[in-house]
């Protein structure tokens, strides 16, 4: 799962990293309001940690500017402010939730998984779509109704999950290429059709009714086809 954290606090920065990282976030930090507002503003990605006080654009004005563009991201904001009208100003400004500093890490993590619950279905570490489940902890893909199952590497993993968070949707080759590679990697295109072939055997290795789906001139989309 990629996520956008946007603190310029140093220390709390690189523990966050740190943290969300051994829970298989995929994380790009920004120092900058600015620059955070920037990398939202792609639409990237799929859950964004805000910090509040930032150098040339506060959390308050990103999160707003966001969502007057249409970027639905779930939005977890972070502030040192305890007082509530900063609290209802954030959330008036667009924020799904909001966390006073300082914070328990695992209560950090369940505001997490209860944002993205709201994205898709995830269940104790599962991500579920059509008749195919996903295991976030083995990254193992299985077949619900036989319990056939198969592990992933990271790349095919990551595209199956991709997938599923941006379900009844047509992604372009580029969403795809920026999602699971970023903007700083130099792969091509041809990446994903070549993961996307990966993909694609596995459920077909499983059994699965899930397939993935070519849209002519436009890209890929997850479909569950009970035939």
């Amino acid at each position: 799962m990629k996520l956008l954290l946007v603190e310029d606090e140093k220390r709390m920065g690189q523990a966050l990293v740190e943290l969300l990282g051994l829970e298989k976030y995929d994380v790009d930090w920004y120092t900058d309001g600015l620059e955070g507002y920037y990398a939202i503003e792609s639409d990237i990605y799929d859950i964004v940690v805000l910090d509040v006080m930032l150098p040339n654009k506060s959390g308050f004005d990103i999160a707003l500017e966001a969502r007057k563009k249409g970027i639905k991201t779930p939005i977890l904001m972070l502030t040192a402010r305890s007082d509530i009208d900063d609290k209802v100003n954030g959330l008036d400004c667009g924020a799904d939730d909001y966390l006073t500093k300082p914070f328990v890490p695992k209560e950090l993590l369940a505001r997490l998984r209860a944002l993205t619950r709201r994205q898709y279905e995830v269940d104790e570490g599962k991500l579920v779509f059509g008749d195919i489940t996903l295991e976030t902890a083995t990254m193992n893909l299985v077949q619900n109704g036989t319990g056939a199952s198969v592990r992933l590497s990271d790349k095919e993993y990551r595209v199956l999950e991709v997938l599923i968070s941006n379900k009844n949707q047509i992604l372009t080759r580029e969403q795809l290429a920026v999602k699971i590679w970023g903007y700083e990697n130099e792969a091509e295109y041809n990446n994903v059709e070549v993961y996307m072939t990966f993909v694609r055997k596995k459920l077909n290795f499983i059994g699965a009714k899930t397939a993935i789906k070519a849209v002519r001139g436009v890209g890929y989309e997850l479909r569950y086809e009970d035939v």
